[in-house]
């Protein structure tokens, strides 16, 4: 079967996916947006919203639909050393009125709603499709092959094609842009939780012994519940033989938090998912096509968010497309200005992150850094900044910067 051609051909409908469909929409383009899945489906991942990813919410007035959804608001994000020292970043001291409010939301709900927006947008919306292959004319890319859930083989063809597949993308494997570099990889574990002790409107990212050189996070969620979990690079899980379900009962158990989860009951086993991390700049764009969110290896080297810059990375695809298809010309070279783009809004961040990453390998390091912003309000301030995009990017890629931060 030949589908008629369309601007935009979507391979999955997940937030980076809806996103670039609510986009083009607004940029007057055609789009047959695909999923395998059938939607409402579960997602492992951290459920985090950013004030990054908020910032777009906002772009297109979905903000307060959002904010109505179960879940919790987020006001402060906590991090904790080693050695238990707890530093509270308040996101309410920003000037910018878009970072006032993070959101945890389950991403079966979140993405339910981002798909049903999605879905009124889009030219044709097809669930239960699964991709097996990327279609070329010559060297152009011009489509996707696949079956239905009945088995039914179709072909969808378009101008551009995005590929926000997530991290296993099967259209960065069939053109060759798959690669998982273990120095450049998280693989994370997420258990959700009732009743465990303490959750207000924060964020917590411990800096543990039991997970160190990784993290272990405590989210809460609606009604009481929490979203648990522990994440590290794969190069160390490979070298040390790390069992993560071990870990993460170690830093439950930690003394740190155990009185927190003693009356705490698991409503799930625990289950894990990989995060291919912004730390290294990948290929992300070609003849035709590009690719979005985790398909390009946008994650957050440092806090393993990854929404944020999938919704980013969804708002430039179709600014890039836009031009492109204006212009009749598709190619590599003219659709490497949504790399640029990307990269110039993002980049910089990420390359703090990796510093980041790179310190959080450090016991010492980690009691200095939090300790110090523990201490000091300009330290905190400052963090609150760089997470609020209000320190210049000049400033954050000066390694004098951070000296200065520290030891004054």
């Amino acid at each position: 079967m030949l589908d008629p051609s369309y601007d935009l051909v979507i391979v999955g409908a997940g937030p980076a996916g809806a996103i670039a469909t609510l986009y083009a929409r607004r940029a007057g383009l055609s789009v047959c947006l695909v999923d395998k899945e059938i939607f409402p489906r579960d997602k492992i991942c951290g459920d985090a919203l950013s004030g990054k990813a908020v910032t777009i919410l906002r772009e297109l007035d979905l903000f307060n639909e959002v904010g109505d959804l179960p879940g919790a608001e987020i006001h402060t994000v906590t991090f904790g050393s080693p050695d238990n020292t707890l530093v509270d970043i308040d996101l309410t001291r920003s000037s910018r009125q878009d970072l006032l409010t993070g959101f945890v939301i389950r991403r079966e709900i979140l993405d339910h709603f981002l798909f049903q927006r999605a879905q009124k947008a889009a030219d044709r919306t097809i669930e239960g499709f699964t991709v097996r292959e990327v279609l070329k004319e010559g060297e152009q890319v011009c489509g996707v092959s696949g079956r239905l859930d009945s088995g039914e083989k179709q072909e969808i063809r378009g101008k551009v094609v995005l590929g926000a597949d997530g991290f296993n993308s099967i259209v960065a494997r069939k053109l060759g842009l798959y690669s998982h570099d273990p120095k450049h990889w998280i693989v994370a574990l997420r258990c959700y939780y009732k009743n465990v002790k303490g959750l207000t409107d924060q964020i917590e990212l411990h800096y543990v012994d039991e997970v160190i050189p990784g993290y272990f996070w405590i989210f809460p969620l609606e009604e009481g519940y929490a979203n648990i979990g522990i994440g590290m690079l794969h190069e160390y899980i490979k070298r040390e033989n790390i069992d993560l379900r071990v870990a993460l009962e170690n830093a439950i158990h930690n003394e740190a938090f155990r009185d927190r989860f003693v009356d705490s009951e698991p409503t799930e086993e625990p289950t894990g998912w990989n995060l291919p991390a912004g730390s290294k700049h990948r290929l992300n764009h070609g003849n035709g096509f590009m690719l979005l969110g985790d398909a390009a290896g946008l994650i957050d080297p440092f806090t393993g968010e990854g929404i944020g810059n999938a919704f980013y990375s969804a708002k430039f695809a179709v600014d890039a497309a836009r031009r492109a298809i204006d212009s009749n010309d598709i190619s590599a070279k003219v659709l490497s200005e949504y790399d640029r783009l990307l990269w110039d809004e993002i980049g910089d961040e990420l390359k703090v992150s990796h510093r980041l990453q790179q310190i959080g390998r450090s016991r010492t390091l980690l009691n200095f850094v939090i300790h110090k912003a523990e201490r000091s309000q300009e330290v905190r301030d400052t963090i609150m900044g760089m997470m609020a995009n209000e320190v210049p990017k000049k400033q954050l890629t000066n390694p004098l910067f951070y000296l200065k931060l520290l030891f004054s």
